[in-house]
């Protein structure tokens, strides 16, 4: 599958969380669901380990988990149960890997590449913590939007040389310029979220570059959901520390 399928899924990853924070909370909840799920099926793809349907699960249930929590905890807390998520998650994977047994293929990389993934997997709730902070989602649709130059700068077939520094740079502009028409949030923090994005992006893009095998569908739709998980946890934290 062609590399700038990638970005494509994840530009409508993110267009379905910032269309679904405008519906319903419920909305936002089934599309965090989701991209969990997405996240925990391609991710034991992308890295070309066995086990891929029980991995794949071990991965998912833990973001489900932590997009429910996120969901339903009452204020400030949103991420409360996020980290207990995380190590219950990296646990399975860890007794799963015992049940295999020794002697077993890639034990070592199935084991933290999968802990990676079910971290990946339970950032994805913090586009709902984002969402509800504040009863607002200033900081959402600013880190949405700096996210897409991003992807966008990714679709770009130039050495990776040009392109890294180009999505970081676009999207550090397009954080404070979202933030002067969408919103209130001040030049600085809109500008250090959209560096940090672009930073988060164009080091998975790295990875597909570095990995330089075709790949199915399910390691395009792994590969290109996980960075936009991660992005939403980034992003709530950098509105709670430098915004309020």
């Amino acid at each position: 599958m062609k590399s700038w399928i990638i970005g494509i899924i994840g530009l409508a990853g993110l267009a379905a969380i910032v269309g679904a924070s405008y519906a319903s909370p419920e909305a936002l909840l089934a599309v965090g669901v989701l991209t969990a799920a997405g996240v925990g099926i391609g991710w034991p793809h992308f890295l070309g380990i066995p086990a891929r349907k029980t991995l794949g699960a071990l991965i998912a249930l833990p973001g489900v988990g932590a997009a429910i929590a996120a969901t339903y905890l009452p204020a400030p807390g949103f991420l409360d149960w996020t980290p207990s998520f995380m190590a219950a998650g990296v646990m399975a994977i860890f007794v799963m890997q015992l049940i295999r047994g020794t002697g077993q293929a890639q034990r070592l990389e199935s084991t933290l590449g999968s802990s990676a993934g079910v971290m990946l997997s339970c950032l994805g709730a913090g586009w709902i913590a984002c969402s509800r902070f504040n009863g607002v989602h200033e900081m959402l649709l600013v880190a949405a939007i700096s996210a897409s130059i991003a992807l966008l700068a990714g679709l770009i077939r130039w050495p990776d040389r040009i392109v890294a520094p180009l999505g970081v740079i676009g999207a550090g502009l397009a954080g404070p310029l979202a933030g002067l028409v969408f919103s209130d949030i001040a030049v600085l923090p809109a500008a250090i979220v959209g560096v940090v994005v672009g930073a988060v992006l164009v080091s998975f893009r790295r990875l597909v570059i570095i990995r330089g095998e075709s790949l199915s569908f399910a390691a395009a739709l792994g590969i290109g959901l996980a960075p936009v998980a991660a992005v939403g946890s980034l992003a709530y934290f950098i509105d709670k520390l430098l915004i309020y």
